[in-house]
């Protein structure tokens, strides 16, 4: 058992870092917390895919002696990924830091459930 996590060590550390962010998703109430829990998140799929898509002995798809077989590269497709999803994170990260902020401006708090108190609280009066 020891020796599979061993044999994959970058998907272990993905697995338990995509617990650590879900598990402060879910559990915190403040909300710079659940964003930071959002980001270990993405970290940890970012982690796994660059882990899976590397291949031992490989070089990156970049052609600088010429063409050569395919094999001799690793597969672009998993870091295009990464790519890709860093900058939907960074965006997404900025959009919640925006709302997080005018959400304190209105009720002075960051915590979820002083928030909702005070949303019921206006819906009654």
């Amino acid at each position: 058992m020891i020796q599979h996590i061993f044999l994959n060590l970058e998907e272990a550390v993905s697995v338990i870092l995509f617990g650590i962010g879900f598990t402060m998703l879910l559990l915190h109430q403040n909300l710079i917390k659940k964003i930071m829990g959002m980001n270990i998140m993405d970290t940890a799929v970012y982690l796994f895919l660059a882990a899976k898509g590397y291949i031992n002995g490989r070089m990156v798809p970049i052609v600088v002696d010429g063409i050569q077989d395919a094999s001799a590269y690793i597969n672009p497709v998993p870091s295009g990924l990464v790519l890709t999803g860093i900058v939907v994170s960074v965006s997404t990260t900025a959009l919640m830091l925006a709302l997080t902020i005018r959400l304190y401006e209105r009720y002075g708090s960051l915590s979820l459930d002083q928030i909702l108190t005070q949303i019921k609280e206006e819906e009654r009066a």
